[in-house]
């Protein structure tokens, strides 16, 4: 049986993450980066393809876990018959190589433990040569090579291709085991103390926690949510991944499991919004800077998704001898979504570069020079259709948050001109294109019949990212059109009182079958826009309600079936973390963030 998503913990060392489920198993981590193969894959299939458990022996699932206080230091605790024990989780910031820190604690009783490794490289497909070296198991298989020991040294033997170890604790006794991956042509870096590497993380986090801002009601979730993000950052380039996971479904058995291991563009916006609010501007900062690496170039040439450094190739594959998370497959490694045409994006690289600017990050000289190149892009091809923001493999379509994101890249454009009159280019010709843009959305956008806009030109559809028309400020919160786009959105996309993206029939939009649970980060827009339309009292009620769907330490996925009570999608997601921190703030934080 799979293990329920809402089962896995998160820990990282801001450019990997491996989840940690509920019975003390490992069951996906790739090394060295986040966009690497997996060599823990059972979180796709099971424990043949890779994990690492260490639990009392013959326990099952944990009594209680959570992480120490503003940290991701993951706490473990099993209750038996026989005692406590204590598992501490944590991958400590690297100077050099990944390590994966267990450390485990007696805490009353004698408990005897047991410690199964089995390292499966290149996604599950690879079994790794073992050997002993040093006090070390070491296992390398081509360009792979992972050292594991423990202090103090326990037995550990061979069996059923894994590493397997046994051995007790009683009250205040320790046994901490350290996995160090590193390339195999190269020679072992050095040993990391397990006790010093605790201590540094739990400092290092809670430093970094200590600067956050808000200080209103749910600041635990919303600084929980803050350290999802900060973990979701690859610290080298300052781009953030979408999720640490690759394929876990949208439903269960279906065919809608995506790779989200890479940078969308899109998130920029409400990430540096969410950053700078709750006072992490040298975050804001290096995802900015982040930003301005990627979409340089040739404007036509923009993606909507590059890797970790901005890399530009995300070829598509399917790993076949994986058997997919609860059986749901293809199994997909790259995304071929990297090449769509999603004109949003134009607009919300403008409105992030606006919003920087706004926040007094500090200027960098080819910004405008940038946003100037995008704007003739966009002028040109503005009227195009594409493939919207939620990546449809559908035909592409006049999509109407396109067009609004088109007319925000005008808008922030034009502001910006006025705002510092010595900025070179063409206002005149900026201010037309907005007002063409707005024009012809509310033309052949809006049903007047129905009193709301719709997913695309001509369609009866509609689609949760209409919710966003009054947040980038196409329409004034309190215009008609924009009260009846919210009812309509809420009543027809309302599933048990959250949020699918888009209509039920899906596969006429996005040309998949099969249908998906509700899109996590569409209700705190619905949360959003609620407050922004004068029903604050109905925007906090569903906040709590969302908030109430965090797992036991806090995180959440990308979706959430209200029928089956549990969470879809790949986990966790930064789109939904950061829609967390944006209501909250939006809800509470006036006073408080800034």
């Amino acid at each position: 049986m799979h293990r329920p998503i809402e089962d896995y913990a998160l820990i990282g060392d801001h450019q990997t993450a491996a989840l940690v489920g509920r019975d003390g198993s490992i069951d996906w981590l790739c090394l060295p980066r986040f966009d690497s193969a997996a060599c823990f894959a059972a979180l796709l299939g099971d424990e043949r393809n890779g994990h690492w458990r260490l639990a009392p022996d013959g326990a099952g699932d944990c009594t209680r876990r959570a992480y120490r206080k503003d940290s991701l230091v993951l706490d473990t605790i099993w209750r038996t018959d026989e005692g406590t024990v204590r598992v501490t989780d944590l991958m400590p910031q690297r100077d050099r190589a990944p390590d994966v820190v267990r450390i485990v604690e007696g805490v009353e009783g004698r408990v005897t433990m047991r410690s199964t490794l089995r390292l499966r490289f290149d996604y599950g497909s690879v079994v790794p040569w073992m050997r002993r070296a040093d006090g070390h198991r070491v296992a390398v298989a081509g360009p792979d090579s992972v050292w594991l020991r423990s202090e103090p040294q326990v037995r550990t033997w061979g069996e059923d291709f894994g590493t397997h170890a046994e051995f007790t604790v009683t009250e205040g006794e320790r046994v901490a085991f350290v996995l160090t991956w590193h390339p195999s042509h190269e020679p072992r870096p050095p040993l990391v103390d397990p006790y010093e590497a605790l201590r540094h993380s739990l400092d290092d986090w809670r430093a970094w926690a200590a600067r956050c801002r808000y200080d209103g009601p749910y600041r635990d979730e919303v600084v929980r949510s803050l350290i999802t993000l900060k973990a979701l950052t690859f610290e080298p380039t300052g781009g953030i991944v979408a999720a640490p996971t690759t394929s876990l479904p949208e439903e269960i058995g279906g065919v809608r499991n995506w790779d989200y291991r890479y940078c969308w563009l899109r998130d920029s916006t409400l990430t540096l919004g969410a950053l700078l609010a709750a006072g992490y501007r040298e975050e804001a900062a290096a995802w900015r800077d982040w930003l301005l690496r990627a979409a340089a170039g040739n404007p036509a040439d923009l993606q909507i998704m590059y890797g970790l450094a901005g890399e530009r190739r995300l070829p598509e594959e399917e790993l076949s001898w994986l058997p997919g998370y609860a059986g749901s497959k293809p199994v997909r490694s790259g995304n071929e979504a990297a090449r769509q045409l999603q004109l949003d994006v134009y607009g919300e690289v403008i409105d992030s570069l606006s919003l920087a600017r706004a926040a007094g990050l500090p200027l960098e000289p080819h910004m405008w020079q940038l946003q100037l190149a995008l704007m003739e892009f966009l002028h040109e091809n503005w009227r195009e259709p594409d493939e919207g923001l939620w990546e449809v493999r559908g035909p592409r379509r006049q999509f109407v948050h396109s067009k609004v994101m088109a007319w925000a890249a005008a808008d922030r454009t034009v502001r910006a001109m006025e705002e510092d009159p010595r900025l070179p280019g063409d206002v005149d010709r900026w201010r037309a294109m907005r007002d063409e843009v707005h024009r012809e959305v509310c033309e052949q956008g809006y049903d007047a019949e129905r009193n709301t806009f719709t997913q695309y030109y001509g369609s009866a559809d509609l689609d949760a990212a209409l919710l966003l028309i009054p947040q980038i400020g196409f329409l004034p919160p309190d215009d008609p059109r924009v009260v009846g786009t919210v009812d309509a959105v809420r009543e027809e996309l309302g599933h048990k009182g959250l949020l699918r993206r888009y209509s039920e029939d899906r596969a006429s939009v996005d040309g998949l079958p099969g249908g998906e649970g509700t899109f996590l980060v569409c209700s705190f827009w619905l949360a959003d826009a609620l407050h922004l339309t004068g029903r604050t009292h109905q925007a906090r009620e569903l906040f709590e309600r969302l908030v109430g769907l965090v797992n036991d330490v806090g995180l959440l996925a990308e979706e959430y079936d209200p029928v089956a009570e549990c969470h879809l999608g790949n986990f966790p997601q930064a789109f939904s973390h950061i829609g967390l921190v944006g209501t909250a703030l939006a809800l509470y934080g006036t006073d408080q963030a800034g």
